[in-house]
Formats: structure tokens, C-alpha cells, sequence
């Protein structure tokens, strides 16, 4: 005589459970490698994608492409380097009067 095995409701919870968290460590490493590659192309001159090079003038993180020799700039460092040039003459200034 064969006994039927019906899941009891203990089973289906656990089971749901178990694959919640498995969707859940899925959807981590695909965000985590996401972000990687986003991070790995922003990394890379627009010009001509040779990765880029940062260098630090006045606080400010100055993107620098060593092929193209292309200065890139993030959003807000700009400003923070316009506010340097009070302060600072040279580099800063004459960099600023290119953008005038």
C-alpha cells in the first residue's frame, strides 16, 4: 500500500523561504556586478576609452586621460575649483578661462 506524501504547510513555508533567499543572494550579485561595470566605464576616457587617471589639484579628484591628454571633470568639482581660484592663481585660473 502506497502512502501518498502531501507537503504540509510547515514544508511550503521553508521552501518559500529557502527560495526568497536565493532570489535575494541572486539579485545581490547581479547588482554588485552591475555596479562593477558601471563603475569600470565611468572609469574610462569618452574620448577614446583609455582608462583614466586621477590626479588631485585643490581637492578636487581632476580626471586625466594620459592619451588624448583630456581633463575630465565630475559634477560639482567645477564650482569647488572656481571657489580654489580666490585662493590659488596659475593652473586654476588659466584652466577656468577656458570654459569663459
Amino acid at each position: 500500500m502506497a502512502i501518498e506524501h502531501t507537503p504540509s504547510r510547515n514544508e511550503d513555508e521553508y521552501f518559500a523561504r529557502v527560495d526568497a533567499d536565493l532570489r535575494k543572494e541572486m539579485r545581490e550579485k547581479a547588482d554588485a556586478e552591475r555596479a562593477a561595470q558601471v563603475a569600470a566605464d565611468r572609469n574610462k576616457c569618452p574620448r577614446d576609452g583609455t582608462p583614466l587617471v586621477p590626479r588631485e589639484s585643490h581637492h578636487v579628484i581632476v580626471d586625466t586621460c594620459a592619451t588624448c591628454e583630456g581633463i575630465w571633470l565630475d559634477k560639482g568639482e567645477l564650482e569647488i575649483l572656481e571657489k580654489a581660484q580666490a585662493e590659488h592663481s596659475g593652473f586654476v585660473t588659466n584652466l577656468l578661462n577656458i570654459f569663459k
